[in-house]
């Protein structure tokens, strides 16, 4: 059988896949193999363990990848979604009500996220990974639309030299620092001292704040460039050197990244210029390998476990704030975990952490339930 192009296909399964792959650590999967490096003492899991914590300001793990990832495979939607929905002039209206409803969602939210039904406002913190996913995505949804191919280029890179420069230009001073790219000497903690309201993730600098959300929109931006080039007649026949052409460019921005992070440290919670070129190729790499395995070799049965989560990220990334999955876990689990040596029994609990949140989406997965913003 012949097979099927982005655009006969109704829906790409390697994007759902990768969204659950990107979930799944934040849903326990992380202190799952915290647990196992520590108990089998194997070096690639011990390895594997030390990635799974942010690290504190410069540098890089594993796990500062889930954030850009998820930013990176919500821009890949966009131009299917496009495409599909939005196609024609009298449509306009309902593009733009679509893209600031979905990014303002978020942006609420987020701040429900944040326990904003506490009502101690002075004391909540309004920035948010979901509202930072929200703002970034609507912003680079409106770049996409009104330019063409070369200036949807142009917009990526001048953003990111930009954010380089007014960081590199501009540095804060009231805290006495005369690094810009310190917690206490960046415009970035400045701007949210001054601007952001309530109360900032880190004290003088919040991850999730203003100023940093401005290379974010150049994350989804290049997530909206990819599913442009996969949407594309390009090789259309010929999609695994398509893949090969998405990994090669994923090499080219990790190059980037790491080079340009001599002068400018690839850091998250800068969300550096550096930083978006390393995870934006480490990004645009995962995805070529799930699209090219699931997608055009037809491999798509392994990934059922994580389609489950992908395809209701939103509802487990809620769910955890607004559900005791850790109760839930202990009273089916619990006894079963007694049974094991205490190190033991750790990881049981985890696993049954894992599962109850597995099992849920499952449930809702087979209703055809499915929570979208």
């Amino acid at each position: 059988m012949k097979p099927q192009t982005p655009k006969e296909s109704k829906r790409l399964l390697s994007l759902d896949a990768l969204r659950g792959f990107d979930m799944f650590w934040i849903m326990g999967g992380s202190e799952v193999f915290i647990i196992l490096g520590a108990l089998t003492g194997w070096p690639v899991l011990e390895w594997w363990a030390g990635q799974m914590e942010h690290v504190s300001w410069h540098g890089f793990v594993f796990y500062d990848m889930i954030f850009p990832l998820f930013l990176f495979i919500a821009g890949i939607s966009f131009p299917f979604s496009l495409a599909k929905n939005y196609d024609g002039p009298e449509k306009r209206k309902a593009l733009y009500w679509h893209i600031f409803k979905r990014g303002l969602t978020l942006v609420v939210l987020g701040i429900i996220y944040n326990n904003a039904v506490q009502f101690d406002f002075a004391n909540l913190r309004y920035g948010s990974v979901l509202g930072h996913i929200g703002l970034a995505w609507m912003f680079a949804a409106l770049i996409f639309i009104n330019t063409g191919k070369r200036f949807r280029l142009i917009w990526f890179s001048g953003i990111l030299l930009g954010y380089w420069f007014l960081l590199m230009l501009f540095p804060a001073h009231d805290l006495g620092s005369t690094d810009p790219y310190s917690m206490e000497g960046s415009l970035t903690g400045l701007v949210d001292r001054l601007f952001m309201p309530g109360k900032l993730y880190l004290g003088i600098h919040d991850p999730e704040g203003l100023l940093s959300t401005v290379p974010a929109i150049a994350t989804a931006l290049l997530g909206m460039l990819t599913g442009q080039f996969v949407n594309s007649d390009f090789l259309k026949n010929k999609l695994s050197l398509k893949a090969l052409y998405m990994i090669l460019a994923g090499f080219a921005l990790i190059i980037i990244g790491k080079i340009w992070g001599l002068t400018f440290p690839i850091n998250k919670n800068l969300w550096t210029s550096s930083f978006t070129c390393f995870a934006g190729g480490i990004s645009l790499i995962l995805f070529a390998v799930f699209y090219l395995v699931i997608d055009v070799w037809k491999f798509n049965r392994w990934p059922f476990f994580f389609t489950v989560i992908g395809v209701n990220s939103i509802t487990i990334y809620l769910g955890q704030a607004l559900l005791d999955f850790r109760h839930t876990s202990d009273f089916l689990f619990g006894g079963f975990a007694s049974l094991f040596p205490e190190s033991w029994s750790h990881l049981v609990e985890s696993l049954g952490y894992v599962a109850v949140g597995w099992i849920i989406l499952y449930f809702f997965y087979r209703k055809k339930i499915f929570l979208k913003v």
